[in-house]
């Protein structure tokens, strides 16, 4: 009897259910304006993030500036740019170094928000909590240009850390011009600028636990480590998941931008990233395009198999997952 009663269950799963037109058109109408404010949004990420993926095809091309990437004159090279990339004496340290900053930065980075969260949703005072909070998101909003002067200020050869230094005795070091200080400062810095940004999901996630399974935490006397432990951490732990599996999946996306602002001649060997190799094959000097393209698509490549990865794993162990 319940083999008959499976297979019937299956087969009403299998069947279509079947809305009439007349309450889907009554559904639109009801959500037309939640998506008439969604549509801007729809259209900027299409014409960002999906119209260019027709660029890709520069890559598996012998291309050159200014030639269409579809016409009868369009010389196909298959994998030759990535088999050229692949045996390119830049390959190793290039990935190297985008590992070392991507995994370094993601080690420290990724906890910092949810402990700074903890720490302000436990703060008695909310106006105080309000007030560290404006603090830690101020940097955020600093530019890229900005922040790498303010380094230049506080680490230059004449700046605030070597001044202090000969004031005392020490001689003047040249962070800018050492390999061993760049990654340092790269990481520590965009982790300064973007951690108090980043706890503010995990804030908005603890203001919805129930004030009272607090209040009878405390009844049973539990400490307020012990509440944050059990209360507060088990709370935002979906969202932690998620946020771990997007972390993942963008974890060799590191931009250009910073890292070509701070490389030197001397510290070039640690500071040559993926991102930053292609900028300068692609868009400097004489272009080379094609293989630009080629690098950066294996790039992206790798960061779909670790998001693939990484969503699979949290699937296996947990009920968390983006699909």
């Amino acid at each position: 009897m319940e083999a008959v009663n499976n297979v019937q269950s299956k087969k009403l799963r299998k069947e279509k259910v079947i809305v009439p037109k007349g309450r889907r058109w009554r559904k639109f109408k009801e959500n037309s304006p939640y998506l008439l404010m969604i549509l801007p949004a729809v259209l900027v990420v299409f014409l960002f993030n999906y119209l260019p993926i027709y660029g890709i095809l520069i890559a598996f091309q012998d291309f050159m500036p200014g030639d269409k990437i579809l016409s009868d004159s369009t010389i196909w090279v298959g994998f030759q740019n990535f088999e050229r990339f692949f045996t390119d004496p830049m390959f190793w340290p290039l990935m190297q170094n985008t590992f070392l900053i991507c995994i370094i930065g993601f080690i420290i980075g990724f906890p910092l928000p949810i402990i700074v969260a903890l720490m302000l949703n436990a703060l008695k005072g909310k106006r105080m909590a309000k007030v560290i909070q404006t603090i830690f998101n101020a940097p955020h909003f600093i530019s890229l240009v900005v922040l790498v002067g303010m380094l230049t200020l506080f680490f230059g050869r004449y700046g605030l850390v070597n001044n202090i230094a000969a004031s005392i005795g020490g001689e003047r070091y040249s962070y800018f011009l050492e390999s061993k200080a760049f990654r340092p400062m790269y990481i520590l810095s965009s982790n300064w600028q973007d951690f108090g940004w980043s706890a503010i999901i995990y804030i908005a996630a603890l203001s919805n636990v129930d004030p009272q399974q607090h209040e009878a935490a405390i009844l049973d006397g539990a400490t307020r480590f012990q509440r944050v432990w059990s209360i507060d951490l088990p709370a935002i732990m979906p969202m932690i998941s998620v946020m771990l599996i997007m972390s993942i999946g963008g974890l060799m996306g590191v931009g250009y931008e910073k890292a070509l602002l701070m490389q030197t001649d001397g510290n070039l060997q640690v500071s040559e990233l993926i991102s930053t190799y292609v900028y300068k094959r692609g868009l400097t000097g004489v272009p080379d395009q094609a293989y630009a393209t080629a690098i950066g698509l294996f790039n992206s490549i790798i960061n779909v198999v670790l998001l693939i990865i990484a969503n699979t794993t949290s699937k296996r162990f947990s009920e968390n997952s983006l699909w």
